[in-house]
């Protein structure tokens, strides 16, 4: 009875680090401010055909509308109560999205805003996504319901009431994040509440979720929420699944916060990941492609089994959050498509895609002055949908990252490569970089400003291979590159310097 019971607690710990996406599908893709009628479709036309596992989604609760700026991006950080209604759709429409997606096995994760309610200045009134009434001033929220009671001031020991030390752990925790009403999730009234938004969306068929700001939160504190969880819903989860959680854990080194304090509530956003890898990839501070031999826990990242990795996400591709100048976005296609590549092919960490929104940049004394602007929309602020091109790519302004040919293939190669070990690393001690996943795939880089033109062993049966970052196979025909690889695991790549896509990968999959 005491080893059963012991396996019971250990599996449960485990329970909270699997992502819950059908096998052989291995990365999700956060479709950011999309609206819920747009990502069903997408799940239905798109993703599930190519392999996703999965979709993160904006906050799906009611927040504050605000006109000053006109409908920031981030107003959807701003709660003001967990009714489910937004400028994504109403609570029918997000319903609706759940299963369509889960029925063609695309899952659905939340971005769970659960650390605050809306910023101390948010004034008093029903100017929110569901017209509730709320008053930021006396911190009342009837429609959840909080009152002051439910909120952190007293705890709070900075001058302002904000984090104005981030070396002080209690200030970063107990105090409001950019004026954001902080809850106190140390009261058990309030750890129902959440619990209570989130076991609503577990119902609904939701596979897990993001938990914003969760630095901000005691680490116990977000345990005692996610212990009150659901198992997922059975319609579409094995019986005894838990909810995929990962935490938005700021922590690139010199802050007594880390990442690790959160390791007993799931995994975390690791966010050196993409500030290192952009940096490589710019070739930044000498950095070169062939230290990057040691990827991943060499480079003092987190374990892999406790890593969500991205090359960027909503904030810092703004300039936000983590990682400053050297993250790399769709604003820089071509390296951008190298990063991403480069993350999907390695075996590090668990991936998530990007898939942006454009916005017209101004920069005034290097800082974005238009980093607010929300998603596409029309003139009464409804979110435009989401058009698709005869190229399929996207239109209205929408990136669709998701949909460019190489990293849509590059997310098929790392399915076709789940379980396979790193394998036959070349350098040549600068920036031409390959390596294979076992015997099933290939990839290689040219980051150099000179021509490579090699010869490798790629550890794969010998054959034609299509070139799925060129293009793709299509029956028995290849759109792109062919690489022929002989009977010994030899193959030849030349790959021009100022090529439009500088790398190239095969698979067994693409094998003509």
């Amino acid at each position: 009875m005491g080893i059963y019971f012991l396996l019971l607690i250990v599996g449960f710990c485990w329970a909270q680090y699997n992502p819950n996406t059908l096998s052989g599908r291995t990365s999700i893709v956060h479709l950011f401010e999309w609206r819920w009628a747009d990502i069903a479709l997408e799940c239905e036309r798109y993703l599930a055909p190519n392999g996703f596992g999965g979709v993160q989604i904006s906050p799906p609760n009611e927040n504050v509308i605000i006109t000053d700026p006109w409908q920031p991006w981030w107003e959807r950080y701003q709660p003001i109560s967990y009714k489910l209604c937004t400028r994504s759709g109403n609570e029918t429409e997000f319903r609706d999205m759940v299963t369509r997606c889960n029925d063609v096995g695309v899952h659905i994760y939340v971005d769970a805003v659960i650390n605050h309610m809306c910023g101390a200045n948010a004034g008093a009134g029903d100017h929110a996504t569901c017209g509730s009434y709320f008053n930021a001033k006396t911190e009342d929220f009837p429609a959840v319901p909080y009152s002051g009671w439910d909120f952190n001031d007293g705890k709070c020991k900075s001058r302002s009431g904000d984090i104005e030390n981030y070396h002080d752990v209690s200030q970063v925790r107990d105090c409001r994040l950019v004026s954001l009403l902080d809850l106190a999730l140390e009261k058990d009234y309030v750890r129902f509440k959440v619990a209570e938004y989130m076991n609503y969306l577990v119902d609904i068929g939701v596979a897990g979720f993001r938990i914003d700001a969760a630095k901000h939160m005691w680490p116990g504190d977000v345990k005692a929420i996610l212990e009150k969880l659901k198992d997922l819903n059975t319609k579409w989860f094995s019986a005894g699944a838990k909810p995929f959680i990962y935490q938005e854990v700021i922590d690139l080194g010199g802050e007594p916060i880390k990442g690790s304090d959160y390791f007993g509530n799931g995994r975390v956003t690791e966010f050196k990941y993409g500030a290192k890898l952009g940096t490589v990839i710019r070739k930044w501070n000498g950095e070169k492609m062939a230290y990057l031999k040691n990827w991943g826990e060499g480079w003092g990242f987190v374990p892999s089994d406790r890593a969500l990795v991205f090359v960027d996400n909503h904030d810092n591709q703004r300039g936000h959050g983590a990682g400053g100048a050297s993250i790399l976005t769709f604003w820089d296609p071509r390296l951008y498509k190298m990063a991403v590549g480069f993350m999907l092919a390695h075996p590090y960490g668990f991936t998530r895609v990007m898939s942006s929104f454009r916005w017209p940049r101004s920069f005034v004394n290097g800082r974005d002055v238009n980093d607010w602007i929300g998603p596409p929309s029309n003139s009464d602020g409804s979110v435009k949908p989401v058009t698709i091109n005869a190229d399929t790519t996207c239109g209205n302004d929408w990136v669709c990252e998701h949909r460019w040919r190489q990293i849509k293939n590059m997310v098929i190669f790392r399915n076709v490569m789940d379980g396979q070990p790193f394998s036959n690393w070349w350098d040549n001690g600068s920036n031409q970089v390959a390596f294979g996943r076992g015997n099933k795939g290939f990839i290689v880089f040219n980051n150099d400003d000179w021509n490579m033109d090699v010869s490798l062993q790629t550890g794969l049966p010998a054959g034609t291979y299509c070139d799925v970052i060129s293009g793709q196979k299509e029956g028995n025909k290849c759109t792109g590159k062919q690489v022929y690889v002989s009977v010994d695991g030899m193959a030849n790549f030349q790959i021009s310097n100022n090529a439009e896509d500088p790398f190239v990968a095969i698979h067994v999959n693409a094998k003509l």
